[in-house]
């Protein structure tokens, strides 16, 4: 019987992703966006409100079959945040110095200041009636309004044609650095404030040494020794499919490093993508391989169970929705906007710097779900950052259309 739930529910959140995804095409807008929504409303908030019998019945709270989801769909993420991790590129920040370094630096400082001093001077509209400490939620808080999301990014600018110049590379590369920054403050975050989180040593400043460590370890080994392995690989095994088989042994004894040193998995996955970001631009089949079964099958499961975490109906608070929003788009802009300006770009071009860092998509939510699993966060943050997330994402796209007067954006 658990066999056969957990199949049922693959099946029924691949169909409501897949038609929401179509239905959000058809508008000009990624997949993604109408994956999200499709989960909220197969989630509690809809699906829960209408009947409850049916949204228990098909995905009962605990037991087997919901733990089994889980560790499922934890472990497509993992493959997911690796294609993400491929998008980081080594030439465009050699490329692109002064103006990367500026944009960057002030696209992460502004939002974190506001989303920190938000959380601080006003305590109670965000910590409402959970026992929540208030430093690490002024910290995460911080953290998340200033992190932006790679992958949508890379997709929009592919889509408008921005990609190969100037513009795209001073995007990519600041987006690239602060998801670095991002995840690598969210670990230590995890580790200092929240140790009964992780399953590494109890002393979160000897796991953020070992991660440090790891770091070093697996990019350096990404450089010297992974292109003669690959080619050893293609030479010796079956190609592509040894290959990929070899890659997701990778991406999991990473995420199970990052993992025992006290990180969270996705870290390792991503870095691990990071890493072998050469390797896998040379062999363009096989990249693809992989990247479309994760964005094809892992992915929409993902964003799918994003909508049965929080019953949105019952968490949704305008107020501290209308904030964070003001806040993640404002900061972002201004501040990365700002360091673009610093570093030598005209005014419009500034704008669409600012523009472009703003869209917080997929890392945004990865974040959220973590902390909301670790209890950093609550149910009504969580709907909040959902909610940011989803328009950052939407906005973008028409915004860098209207700075760079590009044609229409294609759907994803």
């Amino acid at each position: 019987m658990s066999l056969a739930l957990i199949l049922l529910q693959v099946g029924v959140m691949l169909t409501v992703a897949l038609m929401f995804g179509e239905i959000m095409r058809r508008f000009g807008q990624p997949a993604i966006l109408g994956e999200l929504i499709g989960g909220v409303v197969l989630g509690p908030s809809i699906l829960g409100a209408v009947s409850a019998g049916s949204y228990h019945l098909l995905f009962p709270p605990a037991g087997v079959a919901a733990v089994t989801r889980d560790v499922f769909i934890n472990i497509g993420m993992l493959f997911f945040l690796f294609t993400s991790g491929l998008e980081v590129s080594s030439e465009q920040l050699k490329r692109t110095g002064l103006k990367v370094t500026t944009t960057c630096l002030l696209g992460i400082l502004v939002p974190f200041a506001l989303g920190f001093g938000s959380v601080w001077l006003f305590p109670v509209l965000w910590s409402h009636a959970s026992q929540i400490p208030l430093v690490p939620l002024s910290l995460f808080v911080g953290l998340a309004l200033s992190i932006s999301a790679l992958p949508v990014i890379a997709r929009i600018l592919v889509d408008l044609g921005l990609i190969q110049g100037e513009l795209g590379s001073v995007i990519l590369s600041a987006a690239t650095i602060n998801d670095l920054i991002g995840w690598s403050l969210f670990a230590v975050i995890l580790g200092v404030f929240m140790p009964q989180s992780g399953t590494g040593d109890s002393m979160p400043w000897i796991s953020l040494g070992l991660t440090t460590a790891f770091v070093v370890a697996v990019m350096a080994g990404g450089h010297w020794l992974g292109p003669a392995g690959f080619r050893w690989i293609r030479h010796r095994l079956p190609w592509p499919s040894a290959f990929i088989g070899i890659t997701a042994i990778l991406i999991l004894i990473g995420a199970a490093t990052t993992d025992l040193i006290g990180m969270h998995t996705l870290f390792g996955a991503f870095l691990m993508g990071v890493a072998l970001n050469k390797q896998f631009r040379e062999r363009d089949a096989a990249r693809e391989v992989i990247h479309q079964f994760s964005i094809s099958f892992f992915a929409p499961l993902y964003f799918v169970s994003l909508g049965l975490k929080v019953n949105f109906l019952e968490d949704f608070d305008p107020l501290l929705v209308a904030v964070v929003l003001v806040i993640a788009c404002g900061g972002k802009i201004l501040g990365a906007g700002l360091g673009a300006r610093l570093g030598g770009m005209t005014q419009r071009e500034s704008l669409a710097v600012g523009a472009g860092m703003n869209a917080r998509g997929v890392m945004e939510l990865v974040l959220a779900t973590v902390a909301l699993e670790h209890g950093l966060i609550d149910n009504r943050i969580f709907a909040a950052l959902f909610v940011m997330a989803v328009v950052t994402s939407m906005m973008t796209g028409p915004m860098l259309k209207q700075l760079m007067n590009r044609e229409a954006v294609r759907p994803l």
